[in-house]
């Protein structure tokens, strides 16, 4: 195939054209070439055995989601060349514990034992030689398209499936949506996720689109979010978390438990999303956050009171005290979920009237209680966002931090405030 350029250059023989053609023509046919093929073609090969090996244990939907990764790879994307070597290792896996439980079946069967050692030795070895030759500099050239953060790229698509699955798995209720739809289809969601996934990494650490993505992304969530809330409520059970209806009011996370003395469901999840992303939970994960967001962005920041603070931490103690008393004093549930739902609303009225008058996301930095929790308990992140000695103290963040963050003096420290920053990529943004 290599010819063709060569051919072309021959017939043609008239300088700039020649050169412009004859380079299109390398770089669509050179990783196409005989020598980058062996290895792409033995990973196709490896990974569809391993779907069909699914499909024979009565794992369709993990077949169809390998079969799928599998074209994907022909799309040359280099992340999916790093993910594959992934795949190739949980393949790897795989045989060997086929490979042991077939084993100690046919010797204690007494039943010939060696044929069935060397082809699933062969089918481990070529495995294994897929996954080291995925490493090699001609595969490389075959994956020459999205080369740009493909390492973080392939971790953040792996890690997401190694969760989901260890979530599905382990879990009392079933979390994912297809499978609540459709039971077994998990892992096709669970693929479509980490596809998405990768593809947000990719964006967020590109200093060009990771403003617009952060928002976007984030928006995204919500809408789902409220979009499973709304079906919820229209009596399709499935969209709802627990299966249980719960109004989606972020002080809820803690007052909910404090009320019941039970169910927490919500308070675990909101934990194990702290230890991932820290403080940055209410800039990325919150379903209300992103309307705060939305509303704060339609004007400049404004300076907010100095004693913004204390009304936040008399709003905390309320909530939880209230979530208490009314515990202690047996309320009905009914009065509680219609004293939240108006505590929703008042949260509803900050954002329209406040955080959109002042520039400022005063629901999450003021009014919402998880927001404290989520400053505080999210130390517990390795991920600090810190002023470094490159800053120049030319101020140019100040007017553009809507989280009430910054001043001359966290500069000067060199950490934004501890007790309201939401440490999340706003700071790079601005």
């Amino acid at each position: 195939m290599l010819c063709v350029s060569a051919v072309a250059y021959s017939i043609l023989h008239s300088g700039s054209t020649i050169h412009i053609i004859d380079s299109a023509a390398y770089r669509i046919l050179h990783p196409l070439s005989p020598n980058h093929m062996p290895i792409t073609i033995l990973t196709t090969l490896s990974i569809l055995l391993l779907a069909a090996h699914n499909l024979r244990i009565g794992e369709p939907c993990i077949s169809v989601a390998l079969f799928v990764f599998t074209a994907l790879l022909w799309t040359r994307r280099d992340w999916l060349r790093i993910t594959a070597i992934a795949v190739l290792s949980w393949g790897l896996f795989t045989w060997t514990q086929t490979l042991i439980t077939l084993l100690q079946f046919r010797l204690a069967a007494d039943l010939p034992w060696i044929r069935l050692a060397l082809i699933m030795g062969t089918v481990m070895g070529i495995t294994l030689l897929c996954m080291f030759g995925l490493t090699t500099e001609k595969p490389r050239a075959f994956f020459n398209k999205d080369q740009i953060h493909a390492l973080p790229r392939a971790i953040t698509a792996v890690v997401t499936v190694m969760l989901l699955f260890f979530i599905r798995e382990k879990s009392s209720m079933t979390m994912l949506l297809a499978d609540r739809f459709i039971p077994g289809s998990g892992p096709v969601e669970i693929l479509v996720l980490a596809l998405y996934a990768s593809w947000v990494c990719g964006r967020l650490l590109n200093p060009k689109t990771q403003a617009k993505t952060r928002r976007t992304v984030w928006l995204f969530f919500s809408l789902i979010f409220f979009g499973q809330f709304v079906l919820g409520m229209a009596g399709i059970d499935q969209c709802l978390m627990t299966g249980t209806l719960h109004l989606p009011v972020p002080a809820l996370i803690v007052a909910g438990p404090l009320f019941r003395g039970e169910g927490f469901f919500m308070p675990i999840l909101f934990g194990s999303t702290l230890l991932l992303v820290g403080p940055a939970w209410c800039s990325h994960l919150c379903y209300i956050g992103a309307w705060d967001n939305a509303m704060g962005v339609r004007t400049r920041p404004q300076k907010l009171p100095t004693w913004a603070p204390v009304l936040r931490w008399t709003i905390f103690s309320l909530v939880v005290l209230t979530a208490i008393g009314l515990r202690v004093l047996q309320v009905p549930t009914l009065v509680a979920v219609s004293l939240a739902g108006l505590f929703g609303i008042a949260g509803v009225g900050v954002m329209v009237f406040i955080s959109r008058k002042t520039g400022r996301m005063v629901h999450c930095t003021v009014f919402c209680p998880i927001g404290i929790l989520s400053n505080y308990l999210g130390k517990i992140a390795p991920w600090r966002i810190r002023v470094s000695s490159a800053c120049t103290g030319c101020r140019a963040c100040l007017p553009v931090c809507r989280y009430n963050a910054l001043d001359m003096k966290a500069l000067e420290q060199g950490n934004p405030k501890e007790h309201r920053s939401l440490h999340n990529q706003r700071c790079r943004e601005g």
